[in-house]
């Protein structure tokens, strides 16, 4: 299998792979392979078998269908993801301050997307068509990036204690909208110039941080 996509990266697929007598790691590139080339919607578990060169038989002994498939291969790669922002930010200079690490993540993922158009289209539309569990799923997803936004801010609170915590609902509600300005990028054809949005949305990110500290929660409100 030739030209792999982000998902082969994981360790688990990857090693499938590399000893060629893995048909589950085969299964899940192929299925990533066929959804980015038809869509979820009209690939069918021929396409990932055809991909992956393995029978019809194989795939059912593996996954109890499609979207069984899919989801372990869409959970993958956004382990990948989430790893190579972590892994961005951790390689930064010991002197960089929060918001250079914030930066660094943020142009982390933004790479990773326009460097990986298959994954990119598999984790920005197609999951959306694949049903309550894929929803699910993308949910768990974009709650993960909110996990590293929320790992930026804490560092921001140490040096800034004045600063406030944004709740789980609004670094969920930052994720999100960062995915959709992505969106429209993607859907406007450029792909590749995703990390051209490293600095608007880090300023996005900073201001965002800052105005939870101006806006006294309701229950504190109610306490005075």
């Amino acid at each position: 299998m030739t030209d792999l996509s982000l998902v082969a990266s994981h360790p688990e697929v990857g090693t499938g792979l590399a000893a060629r007598g893995s048909q589950r790691a085969r299964l899940v590139e192929g299925m990533i392979q066929a959804v980015a080339e038809k869509g979820y919607a009209n690939a069918t578990v021929a396409d990932a078998v055809r991909a992956a060169r393995v029978s019809r038989g194989t795939f059912y002994a593996q996954f109890a269908s499609k979207e069984e498939c899919f989801l372990e291969a869409y959970k993958y790669g956004i382990d990948v993801m989430v790893d190579r922002i972590r892994t961005a930010i951790r390689a930064t200079a010991p002197e960089a301050n929060w918001q250079e690490r914030l930066r660094t993540g943020i142009r982390a993922y933004l790479e990773t997307l326009s460097g990986e158009p298959r994954f990119a289209r598999t984790h920005l539309f197609e999951v959306h068509l694949a049903g309550p569990r894929a929803g699910a799923a993308r949910d768990a997803a974009l709650r993960a990036f909110a996990d590293r936004y929320r790992s930026s801010f804490r560092a921001a609170l140490e040096e800034r204690p004045e600063l406030r915590m944004p709740s789980d609902d609004a670094l969920f509600i930052l994720s999100a909208g960062v995915d959709q300005l992505i969106c429209a990028r993607v859907r406007a054809g450029a792909l590749d110039t995703l990390p051209d949005l490293t600095d608007e949305l880090t300023l996005t990110a900073v201001a965002f941080l800052e105005g939870a500290a101006a806006i006294t929660p309701t229950t504190e409100r109610g306490a005075s």
